[in-house]
């Protein structure tokens, strides 16, 4: 089935429930992407699973955008073995409570990915049983994978790329934001402490004594130079010594 085809079954089959169905990009590699409401999330992948013409066994991946105001798109990406053809479901959680149903019911392979979505972004799986932390420590608060979650990195260097409105010259800057748990940039580490300071740094763990300077030794003057030793001759050859006789 081509994409389109795959895409208007799916419609088929979710209706009356209003699906919308559209293709991606990619040429040959393009696939139908059909948008489901949140409440139909569970049933659009039941329904591609088990309907004989789309037959998507496969649960390739699960994962999430975040769209700041609008929601959380949710999209999974399933294939299938015996006609070769794929799709992409999609549905989108409000931001305030982004919730849809877990999958792993009918794809046990989606428990993996729902656990690493609710990490990264927040959004809850109703019906699964382990959303217990994946990839990160669980002292760690927030979701790295919302925009509005600040990096690290930003606060420990400038940012190499384009600047955000309010870090213009032009514009002036804007007080530094620091993500819970991260110390300002004077406040860890280890300051490396100028040379002559006897090792006493500005940080709070101390700073790096200075490394003492390596001591060269002094060049002689010109004319000081010991003489240098003539190479002697070797001992000239006696053709005698050789063996060889001499003329008469």
């Amino acid at each position: 089935m081509t994409p389109e085809e795959v895409g208007r079954r799916l419609v088929t089959l979710l209706a009356p429930v209003e699906a919308t169905a559209t293709v991606s990009g990619g040429q040959a590699y393009s696939r139908a992407t059909v948008d489901v409401p949140p409440q139909q999330w569970r049933a659009a992948l039941l329904a591609v699973r088990d309907d004989p013409e789309l037959a998507c066994d496969y649960f390739d991946w699960l994962s999430a955008v975040d769209e700041l105001a609008d929601g959380f798109d949710v999209v999974a990406h399933l294939w299938s073995t015996t006609h070769r053809h794929g799709v992409l479901l999609r549905t989108r959680a409000p931001r305030a409570t982004p919730t849809v149903d877990s999958v792993v019911s009918v794809y046990p392979g989606a428990a993996w990915h729902e656990r690493e979505t609710h990490e990264m972004f927040g959004i809850d799986f109703a019906g699964h049983a382990d959303l217990r932390p994946l990839l990160l420590p669980p002292e760690f608060e927030g979701h790295p994978l919302r925009k509005e979650f600040v990096l690290a990195s930003r606060v420990a260097k400038p940012w190499p790329g384009a600047k955000e409105p309010g870090e213009s010259e032009a514009g002036g800057g804007r007080r530094p934001i620091r993500p819970p748990g991260v110390p300002a940039p004077g406040e860890w580490g280890v300051v490396p402490t100028p040379a002559g300071a006897g090792g006493v740094g500005e940080g709070p763990r101390g700073g790096t004594p200075a490394r003492p300077a390596r001591e060269r030794p002094a060049r002689p003057a010109p004319g000081t130079r010991p003489p240098r030793t003539p190479r002697s001759a070797g001992p000239a050859t006696d053709p005698a010594a050789d063996g060889e006789e001499g003329t008469p």
